[in-house]
Parts: C-alpha cells; structure tokens; sequence
C-alpha cells in the first residue's frame, strides 16, 4: 500500500479489527514479574527450583554467616578478658612496688639500731676481719 491510497471504511474498520487482537494477545502472552524485592518479601523466590536445587549452598553460607557472627563474640569476650588481666596485673606490680619499698625502709641501717638497742645488741665499732687459710697444693 501506499501512503495516499484511497481505503474504503469498511476496509479500514476490517484492518482495525485485525490488529486490536494481535495488540490484547501481546498483553495476555507477557506475564506480569513482580520485582526481586517483592518476591523476598513474599517469600516466592523459596519455591525457585535455583533455591531448592541449591539447598545445601544455602545452609553451607549461612553457617559460615553464623560463624563469622560467633568469631566477633569471642574476640570481643577475648578482648575483654585480655584487659581485666591487664588491670590485675597492673595492680599486683603496684602491690609488689610498695611492699618492697616498705621492706627497705623497714630494714635500713638506723632503723634496725634503734629495734635492735631496745634488746641490748649493739653494732659493732671493730670492722670485720677475713680469716684466710692457704691450701696446699
């Protein structure tokens, strides 16, 4: 046909005719697909024969993913204990630090005179000789 072509109405309504099915089969043959969000939430993408085929994937990643979840636990846990035995450590040396330092403030020189003249003992005034027996070879 050409564009000027002289088209009867009969002719015409019979074209219109012919074509309004093959428009509502278009429609009717294309099924609606809900979007993949849409069908996580309806829980519709369960029942793909992907999903169901790949089952033992699934549960293999998700207990992986459960894994991972109880790894940051235990760091966290390990953490935790690391630094409370940090802290105790920490104040047993400053423990350990003061009782040395009483211990020889206790234990000087002048201090033990004075608790030692209360019995009677004196410090000697004589310094101290070293007997020096030569072995023979």
């Amino acid at each position: 046909m050409q564009e000027n072509e002289y088209i009867d109405k009969e002719r015409a309504e019979e074209v219109k005719k012919s074509q309004e099915p093959k428009k509502k089969k278009k429609a009717t043959d294309k099924k609606v697909r809900p979007n993949a969000f849409v069908q996580i939430l309806n829980g519709e993408f369960l029942t793909k024969e992907f999903v169901l085929n790949n089952l033992n994937f699934i549960f293999f990643v998700i207990f992986l993913l459960l894994l991972l979840v109880g790894k940051g636990y235990y760091g966290k846990q390990l953490s935790k204990d690391a630094d409370k035995s940090q802290t105790e450590l920490n104040d047993l040396q400053a423990n350990y630090v003061e009782a040395k330092a009483k211990l020889e403030e206790e234990t000087r020189r002048y201090k033990l005179i004075e608790k030692l003249e209360k019995k009677g003992l004196h410090e000697t005034v004589n310094p101290t000789k070293v007997i020096r027996i030569k072995k023979k070879d």
